[in-house]
């Protein structure tokens, strides 16, 4: 069975480029991101109020606000960062830390706390909630913690992503830099560990429930994007040693089609072309290293990605971002922002206008239908963002 719709846009054509691609579009992605989010507002009281995550819950909804308010031409009108509140008031209130990732636990709630009340000036409570989003890095640090690994989901990275989320937004020295140092130590060893263990010749590696994920959510690519954006300079040194023969393996891993496998278990299945499992989550990771070390074969790597997403990315599962079209369209939006290449923004509108027609393909309707990463607040937030593709960036995960 297809898991994608044969993609029948035609390619881009340069000389027929104006230079201007986003205009003609401007107004239908504006309506449509519009009626999405009235549609999202009517129905989220079906949301389950106990879920205050990012990924399927009411946080993914406050970050939807809190990035429409970043994209607002008036920073003055604040009524979109009280909503963004009224959407984490009960996670925030009711914390237990016992979850401690940005997507799937208690420091995407904390962490968006943090910066909405600074973004408001009530300087006390964002420090109350920065205090106790360092305290959930504290606690994954100095405490023996029943920890299911390092992955972006439910890992370390997710906790590590919560701290540099907050100084990307707020300032570097908003997060006490030794924390950050620390967590990514912790990284560091845990997947030197395991690849001395399983005696694999790269240094660092990964698994989570005893699977070596390869993909941006569960496994290496997500972990390896996040460790080659840490600007603490005493780590650069680890990066450089560790990571960059790391991302050299995962290199070797590409299929001829341009993607990329899920796990070690499914090395030679040339299946997902999603942002969770595939080309679409590997992107970053590549864009990451050439931003870096400046080598081709990196952005060659990652132009093959992006080419596959292309034939292979308008998905059957849906529209939404972990899984679906909106996702996919990120890879093309980072693509461009770095080479500036415009048939990389063209692919973009392309994945843009497939979802205005929201519904009408036949896919499958998400488990979680109006969240951040299944769906319609997801889809929302791509046709907003691709209004500025000089500065978008996929929510949750891409560190600009």
């Amino acid at each position: 069975m297809d898991r994608y719709f044969k993609n029948r846009f035609k390619e881009w054509d340069q000389e027929k480029d104006n230079g201007n691609l986003i205009e003609p579009f401007r107004e239908k992605f504006r309506k449509k991101y519009l009626e999405l989010l009235e549609v999202m507002e009517r129905a989220v009281a079906s949301l389950d109020d106990t879920d205050g995550s990012v990924y399927t819950g009411t946080a993914g909804i406050a970050l939807l606000y809190l990035h429409l308010y970043e994209i607002a031409s008036d920073k003055g009108d604040h009524s979109l960062l009280h909503k963004s509140l009224e959407y984490i008031k009960g996670s925030i209130d009711n914390c237990k830390r016992r979850k401690l990732t940005f997507l799937c636990g208690d420091s995407g709630p904390l962490a968006l706390a943090v910066v909405i009340y600074s973004l408001l000036g009530e300087s006390k409570k964002s420090k109350k909630y920065r205090d106790m989003l360092t305290g959930i890095g504290e606690e994954l640090v100095f405490r023996s913690l029943d920890f299911p690994g390092d992955e972006l989901f439910k890992g370390r990275a997710g906790c590590l992503y919560a701290l540099l989320f907050v100084q990307r937004k707020l300032g570097d020295d908003t997060i006490n830099k030794d924390l950050v140092i620390k967590i990514v130590d912790t990284i560091f060893e845990s997947g030197i560990s395991l690849a001395r263990e399983e005696k694999w010749q790269h240094p660092l590696m990964y698994r989570y429930h005893e699977k070596h994920y390869y993909g941006a959510a569960h496994g290496m690519a997500g972990i390896l994007y996040l460790l080659l954006t840490t600007k603490e300079p005493s780590l650069q040194k680890r990066i450089d040693s560790l990571v960059k023969p790391t991302v050299d393996y995962m290199l070797t891993l590409q299929f001829s089609s341009g993607n990329c496998p899920s796990s070690l278990q499914s090395s030679s299945r040339d299946r997902l072309v999603q942002w969770c499992h595939g080309a679409p989550g590997w992107v970053y990771m590549f864009l990451e290293a050439y931003k870096r070390y400046q080598e081709s074969h990196y952005l060659e790597a990652a132009k093959r990605c992006a080419d596959v997403i292309w034939s292979r990315g308008l998905l059957q599962k849906g529209y939404g971002l972990c899984h679906g079209t909106a996702g996919n369209a990120y890879a093309f939006l980072a693509m461009y922002k770095l080479t500036k290449s415009n048939v990389y923004l063209y692919r973009a509108i392309k994945f843009a206008e497939w979802c205005c027609d929201y519904g009408r393909h036949g896919c499958r309707t998400p488990d979680r239908p109006y969240s951040l990463y299944e769906g319609m607040a997801g889809t929302a937030y791509f046709l907003s963002d691709i209004l500025v593709p000089d500065t978008a960036s996929f929510p949750a995960f891409e560190l600009t």
